[in-house]
């Protein structure tokens, strides 16, 4: 049987569940519930796998990775984001790449409306006043009849767009790939993205890290936009240049960021993102919702049975 290795379940949420059971029908599958130490012992746990499930964004196969395993044909990742693979080097070894789309949609865009609420409402800071015995009631932001403005607008964008519609929010988005239809179904308007940051009131990254889109926030970007702005990132800490980020919220030209991914995760204690008083920190999980889980691990190991039998199962490279 065809070896299929988990090198990176966790925290765990493959382990033990029905999918994994019948992924085991198909092949011998190793599971690692223990974050590999180093490069070398990603290698280690990989040798000899034809198909490699990935969990976690915290494991990067890079080229020299890639070339030292070289029984490796397939690597299913579970989520949207593949930043963490490096694609060319897939294709040109013959490796295919594939992704679970939609399965978190609706608990990113959630959390991403829980983290923009949080924002404008000032939660976490009065809920630390009134632990600490103070009584201290800080002018808040109304959400109403403000304008959201999404860079990106899959999935996730176009469920996020629904909600904050819900609580009578005007919606915008810039996305790579405007789609005029896309844009009637869900009743948004494509705008250019400087005036999306020059106007939005908050700013969703909605959109999958890429060559094309690493630093597309950046300094330049945060001096478009009001300084009453709220930028909210549920997508990839790559996107928004964070020092560019740190500096705007420290000089009042961006009035407060919602964060659920970091350069580095876990940040370092250090971190000065961690010390600002205008920052709403959430540990990268948007998407850890049972319902997101099940449907994401149903995908992705349909998505490996698929490969097994010569069917479709979601590619994401030549």
């Amino acid at each position: 049987m065809a070896r299929v290795v988990v090198p990176d379940d966790f925290p765990s949420i493959l382990s033990g569940t029905e999918a994994l059971q019948r992924l085991k029908q198909f092949a011998e599958v190793a599971v690692y519930t223990e974050r590999a130490s180093s490069p070398e012992e990603l290698i280690r746990r990989l040798q000899g796998a034809e198909v490699v499930m990935n969990i976690r964004a915290y494991s990067k196969f890079t080229e020299p990775l890639l070339r030292a395993c070289p029984d490796l044909k397939f690597i299913a990742v579970l989520g949207i984001g593949t930043d963490n693979i490096d694609l060319p080097a897939a294709s040109r070894l013959g490796i295919k790449v594939s992704n679970t789309p939609g399965t978190s949609a609706v608990a990113v865009a959630e959390h991403t409306l829980a983290l923009m609420l949080a924002a404008a409402r000032k939660i976490p800071q009065h809920e630390q006043e009134l632990r600490a015995g103070r009584w201290t009631r800080r002018p808040m932001t109304q959400l109403h009849d403000k304008t959201l403005g999404l860079v990106g607008f899959g999935n996730i964008g176009r469920q996020l767009a629904s909600l904050a519609k819900g609580i009578g929010m005007k919606v915008w988005a810039w996305t790579l790939h405007p789609s005029l239809e896309r844009g009637k179904e869900s009743g948004i308007q494509f705008v250019e993205l400087d005036f999306l940051l020059s106007q939005s009131d908050v700013i969703s990254i909605n959109i999958r890290a890429s060559e094309k889109t690493q630093g597309l926030i950046d300094q330049q970007a945060l001096r478009k936009v009001k300084p009453s702005c709220i930028l909210v990132n549920t997508a990839r800490a790559s996107i928004v240049d964070t020092a560019a980020l740190i500096e705007a919220l420290r000089t009042g030209k961006l009035a407060a960021a919602a964060l659920d991914v970091y350069d580095q995760e876990p940040p370092s204690p250090t971190d000065p993102l961690l010390s600002l008083s205008n920052v709403i920190l959430s540990p990268h999980n948007s998407g850890m919702t049972p319902e997101a889980i099940e449907k994401g691990n149903e995908m992705l190991v349909a998505n490996v049975i698929a490969y097994f039998q010569g069917r479709w199962f979601n590619r994401v490279n030549e």
